[in-house]
């Protein structure tokens, strides 16, 4: 990888594809694209291979996917299983028809069984039923994962899937209908906390299992790849540890000094038991994570603070 190579960030903007964006300018990158969705619309097919034809990037990096929590899954499944189908098959196919020799596809645990042994290898892929509460993005994603696989098979390009855990962190989602556990936490516990510290009543009974990934060591990652020509094509990329989402929400609760009750709501779902990663492939070609929890969620909330007026929600 040259300095000067072309590297188009599909979904810049959002909470990943800003974090690498970051990541490859400090490590000296210097011919970066990226376009937001107004200017182009990535669910048009036509209009992504216009932008590649005429664009040209040596790379691309997909960032891009339309993402969101167990209510946003459950409410919207045809547009998680639809519109992340667009966006990527358009982003590869259009790679494919213009050359692009190396590309780096983003996708998540979830694409793994729901009761699939622990730690989630790469191996357990399509072994068993997913979890019913994000199916549709699961499928989306692992109609990725081969596409990016079938193209390696057939035509010996560097297409390459990284499967995060958990992410979060800095320009993360807030918005309490659409986001992710940590950050909606985080939300929940700071409004708690400056309305007199209320009780904060949470989805679930706090038993599940769940592994977080601070974005910058995901961006981290998606670098290493791009310096590298991974013999696979499908890598996990996590912690290899995980916590209680009760203890998560005590550690977020004392971050951001709320001290009135946690009040857990059994009647809405739990989800998947547990989704530990098995990161070995990625440790064992050099790779880990640097930033623990603690560390990254008070990164998070102070981010949150500072852009508490002006912090992404995203709505559907």
């Amino acid at each position: 990888m040259k300095s000067n190579t072309k590297i188009y960030i599909a979904g810049h903007k959002g909470m990943v594809g800003s974090a690498i964006w970051r990541t490859l300018s400090d490590k000296g990158f210097t011919n970066l694209t990226g376009v937001s969705s107004s200017e182009l619309d990535l669910r048009n097919q036509q209009a992504v291979h216009d932008f590649i034809a005429e664009q040209k990037p040596e790379v691309i990096i997909d960032a891009a996917a339309r993402v969101g929590g167990i209510l946003a899954n459950n409410d919207y499944p045809y547009q998680f299983i639809m519109e992340n189908m667009q966006i990527q098959n358009n982003l590869i196919d259009s790679a494919l028809q213009n050359n692009v020799e190396k590309f780096i596809f983003l996708g998540s645990s979830c694409i793994y069984p729901k009761l699939a042994p622990q730690p989630l290898k790469e191996d357990y892929l399509l072994t068993d039923t997913l979890e019913p509460t994000n199916e549709w993005y699961a499928i989306a994603k692992i109609t990725g994962v081969k596409a990016c696989q079938a193209i390696r098979k057939q035509f010996g390009k560097d297409y390459v899937s990284l499967m995060p855990t958990n992410l979060y962190g800095t320009h993360d989602n807030f918005d309490l209908n659409t986001s992710h556990v940590l950050p909606a936490m985080i939300r929940k516990f700071h409004e708690a906390k400056e309305n007199n510290h209320v009780p904060v009543t949470l989805w679930g009974s706090g038993t599940p299992m769940r592994e977080f990934l601070f974005v910058d060591d995901m961006a981290q990652a998606v670098v290493f790849a791009l310096e590298n020509k991974l013999p696979d094509y499908l890598y996990n990329v996590g912690t290899g540890e995980d916590l209680t989402i009760k203890h998560l929400a005590e550690t977020i609760q004392k971050i951001t000094g709320h001290t009135g009750e946690i009040i857990w709501d059994s009647t809405k779902p739990d989800g998947t038991p547990r989704k530990l990663m098995d990161v070995t492939k990625m440790h064992d070609l050099g790779w880990k994570h640097k930033i623990e929890l603690q560390e990254g969620i008070q990164k998070t909330y102070d981010w949150f603070l500072e852009n508490i007026d002006a912090f992404k929600q995203v709505k559907m």
